[in-house]
Order: structure tokens, then sequence, then C-alpha cells
């Protein structure tokens, strides 16, 4: 009996049923416009050794493990220029060590400052549940950090099904770890179902590590890292500059869709749908 030979057809597997959960980000995403909490706390650590960061420089490594996040920051070439005119030497592993035991207090004693939900972000979840998606989180906040979001989320309405951080992983993001410790949490499959909401480049990475659909989120965290009030504020020249700037970086990412923010999320799932039902795969 032969088992191997030669096929002149194969056979393809295509997945064509619904969206099965949502993973969002925390900060930047449902809640915290802006993501403004954990960028103040690490210019305050640095400015504790003497070296001044930039909000800016702050936000590049953002969506990273915290102490990662602060090892990034020390590799940025105008960091690390400032840090050996300050302290005559480059700064190590001890130094990074020390920044971040003072991050978490500092950042667990602030957050409830920037707690506030991100306009939309109820609606878009009650809508996720009328359909039978299930609600998953990550962040790259610690436990105890988390904690304090969760709780405050709680507070105004706010209760993912499942939620996961960069401490509960061998690996945080980019790797897609944290979503497939929801995927199992939620008890969800195939990864094709799963869509991965996020307004970090690495939390975009992250979804499309794990197999699923990333949908990047241009104005609400990160990338423009303003307040809501400020935003809102913003001549519209100067916001259309803001999207111009962002969406392409975001779709260089490998994002397969962008949007302002969570409000305008539906219409996207809208579409993955008809995507799935075509056959097609993230």
């Amino acid at each position: 009996m032969q088992f191997t030979h030669e096929r002149e057809f194969t056979y393809n597997r295509s997945y064509r049923g619904p969206i099965r959960a949502v993973i969002f980000d925390w900060a930047g995403t449902t809640m915290d416009f802006g993501c403004m909490a954990p960028a103040v706390v690490f210019c305050k650590v640095f400015e504790e050794k003497g070296v001044a960061i930039s909000m800016e420089e702050a936000r590049i490594p953002m969506g990273a493990h915290k102490k990662v996040h602060i090892g990034l920051i020390t590799e940025i070439p105008s960091v690390r220029r400032r840090w050996v005119e300050t302290h005559g030497t480059e700064p190590v592993a001890k130094d990074v060590d020390e920044m971040f035991e003072r991050f978490v207090p500092l950042q667990e004693a602030c957050l409830s400052e920037y707690s506030t939900l991100i306009p939309g972000t109820n609606e878009v979840v009650d809508e996720c549940r009328k359909r039978g998606y299930k609600i998953g989180s990550t962040s790259g906040y610690l436990p105890g950090m988390l904690a304090i979001n969760q709780a405050d989320g709680e507070k105004q309405g706010y209760r993912p099904d499942a939620t996961f951080g960069a401490g509960d992983v061998p690996r945080g993001r980019p790797f897609g770890h944290m979503v497939l410790r929801n995927i199992l949490e939620l008890d969800v499959s195939p990864v094709q179902s799963v869509v991965k909401v996020d307004d970090t480049l690495t939390g975009i990475e992250e979804g499309l590590n794990a197999g699923g659909w990333g949908v990047g989120l241009a104005i609400s965290g990160n990338e423009v890292g303003v307040q809501l009030n400020d935003w809102n504020a913003m001549p519209e020249d100067i916001k259309q500059a803001h999207r111009d700037r962002i969406y392409p970086t975001m779709y260089q990412r490998g994002a397969h869709y962008v949007i302002d923010s969570i409000a305008e999320l539906m219409p996207v799932l809208d579409d993955i749908e008809a995507r799935l039902r075509r056959g097609e795969k993230p």
C-alpha cells in the first residue's frame, strides 16, 4: 500500500466561521486617552537619575514589558549621550534595575489619575458581546498595575472576560504570548477568529504573531500622545497631519486595519466577518 505519492491536487482548509474573540490593549486603547500614565513615569525615573528625557523618547518602545522598555530607552542614542554626559559612563543593567524598582511604585501611585475610559469603549464592548464575541485584554503593565486598571475599569462598566499582562507570560510584546494566553482562557479557536486591537506598534505585532487580525488605533493612544481635551482642541489640519504620519506607519507594521479610536471599530469587525466568510485568513 502506498501512502506517499505526488499529488496533482492539494486540500486547502479554510475557516469560514465568525469572529470569536476581540482582545483589547488597556492604556491608549480602552482607557487613558493618549497613553499618558506610563510616559509620565518613564520621564520621572530618568529625571531622578539626572537625565532628562522627552515624552517622545519615553514613548518610543511603548507596549513592551516596562523593564524592557526602560532598557530600550537607554539605548536611544540621544538619551545615551546625555547619560554619558551626566554620569561619565554608559548605562548598565544595574541602572535599568534601579529605575525599574522606582518605576513600579510610581506607576501604581498615579494610574488612577489616568483611568478614564476612552469614548466608545463600553458601547463597542456591549455590541461585541451582543454578537457573541468574547472580550480579552493584554497590557505591558505588571500584575499590580493591571489590578488597578481592572478595578478602575469595572467602576466605569468595563470588565473583560480575560486579562493578561507582561508579568504573566515568558515573553512580552511583540511576541504573541499574551494573546495566546487569552485564547486559552477564553476557550476560543481557531486563531483566525481572533482580533487584536492596540494603539502601539508592538501591540499590533503581538496580535499578528499570535496568528490573528491586527487593528491599529492611530489617535487615541501612544502615537499622538495627547489627552482627549488637547486632541479635541487641536486644529483640523494638525489632526490630519498626525493621521498622515501614523496610518502608514501602522500599516507598514502589518496592521490589517487602522482607525482613529475604539469608537470606530464595529465597521472593521463587519469587514473582517465578511472576509472570514470568503475564507480569507489574517
